[in-house]
């Protein structure tokens, strides 16, 4: 009978084998081990994520945390103080970036609708959280760590009150090995008053929010509600939305809020403000360079938006978003940077460029570096244990032959994730060496 069974499933299933792609079938690399054998990395120019660098460096980590960081010119080891030594001369070294706001791992194919697991329907969705829907095994998680990406914010997309955020490591078999801050902040989007179309032909008209009043009234009556379910311990009935945002209210965990222009940061920040939160930060923040006054008084961060894009307004310069960051960092403004927008899950490996562009408009490299390191670990409240190379911080971290902010010569040849070393292959590296031996090339 069970031979009879395994045959009809056979000649079910045998034929719709030949429609899945083969790719579809290629591995991810094996997650790395926890490390058992102490490391040095010698010779290389550390980059430490805080706006230090040690041009002659020696860097021992064991057990997964970083135990030595000294100009290797100044010091003396025994040969037996570390088990591997890392010749890293002419080489540098940066601690892992920090991709923040993505939707990595929520997204496979953004054109089919079944692998899109961002957002969930309604307006007010606190409790829906990252933690559990992120897939480990997306194919695109590992080309994330061949150029330095080692960690990211996994957010959600959706609605006014769109869930919960959590921060990943980009090593593990599951969601459980990989989550490194779990939950640490509530993300919504301001409404806005008025929208705009793009299409082939241009932008196309504004269209006024007709909703926009009530919209605001629904989003102050589910914040007074829920900040008043927070203050009392015992509730006759639990009410899972509500509980979602205790921590927000509490200030144990960050209220991200969408908003661009100067009205909405104005307005979000004010609202945030009337609610007594204390850890507010604003995610886009196309005009927040015009609004800094405000953000250094009420201590607001910033999550910028892609730095490769062109302006929002006619009248601005075209280099505007590319300079930025740099008027942030001279107001004294937390801000890191992000790769929101059209596929950002995939284009999340490319934001240490989008760094380095920042570094050709107004800031030295090791500042652009910190926007997409000890910046953004510092956001995201993981600063004590990630983000820079410090002793008794976590080995996350990575050495490259070039420049890791220039497209042209970055070109990781290790990375550790806590301690773990990884191996850098992912399923494109193995698509181009297979068509490369098929063209001829060398």
């Amino acid at each position: 009978m069970r031979l009879k069974i395994q045959d009809m499933l056979r000649s079910i299933l045998l034929p719709f084998a030949f429609f899945v792609p083969i790719g579809l079938w290629a591995q991810n690399p094996v997650p790395a081990p926890a490390q058992s054998k102490s490391i040095l990395i010698l010779n290389g120019t550390a980059h430490l994520g805080n706006g230090q660098v040690i041009q002659n460096s020696a860097i021992g980590f064991s057990k997964g945390k970083i135990t030595l960081i000294a100009d290797a010119t100044t010091i003396r080891l025994s040969k037996d103080a570390f088990d591997t030594i890392i010749d890293a001369h002419g080489k540098q070294v940066y601690p892992g970036f920090i991709a923040a706001n993505t939707t990595l791992g929520l997204v496979e194919i953004d054109a089919v609708r079944a692998t899109i697991d961002s957002r969930e329907v309604g307006t007010f969705n606190p409790d829906v959280r990252t933690l559990t829907s992120f897939n480990s095994d997306s194919k695109v998680i590992p080309t994330m760590p061949c150029n330095g990406v080692l960690m990211a914010q996994v957010s959600p997309r959706g609605g006014i009150i769109a869930g919960t955020s959590s921060v990943f490591s980009l090593d593990g078999w599951n969601w459980e090995d990989m989550a490194y801050r779990v939950d640490d902040g509530v993300f919504m989007s301001w409404p806005k008053q008025s929208t705009r179309s793009f299409t082939d032909d241009g932008p196309g008209p504004v269209v006024q929010n007709a909703d926009f009043n009530k919209q605001i009234s629904e989003l102050r009556k589910f914040f007074a509600d829920a900040k008043a379910y927070a203050e009392t311990d015992k509730n006759e009935e639990k009410n899972i939305r509500f509980e979602a945002m205790r921590k927000v209210f509490s200030g144990n965990e960050n209220l991200y809020m969408r908003a661009d222009n100067v009205k909405e940061i104005n307005e979000s920040v004010d609202f945030a403000k009337s609610f007594d939160i204390r850890h507010i930060v604003i995610v886009g923040g196309t005009d927040s360079w015009m609004v800094t006054p405000l953000l250094k008084a009420n201590n607001v961060s910033v999550i910028f938006g892609r730095v490769h894009s062109l302006p929002d307004k006619n009248d601005e310069d075209v280099d505007l978003p590319f300079k930025t960051p740099y008027l942030l960092h001279e107001a004294g403004i937390l801000y890191c940077l992000n790769q929101e927008g059209d596929q950002e899950f995939h284009q999340n490996r490319n934001l240490p460029f989008n760094a380095g562009t920042t570094a050709a408009y107004g800031l030295n490299k090791e500042d652009a570096l910190m926007s997409i390191t000890l910046n953004a670990a510092k956001i995201m409240g993981i600063d004590k244990s990630t983000g820079s190379l410090e002793q008794g911080k976590d080995a996350t971290l990575f050495i490259s032959s070039g420049d890791a902010l220039d497209m042209r010569t970055n070109k990781v040849e290790y990375a550790f994730i806590q301690g773990r070393k990884l191996e850098l292959n992912n399923e494109q590296k193995a698509l181009y060496e297979k068509y490369k031996k098929k063209y001829g090339q060398k």
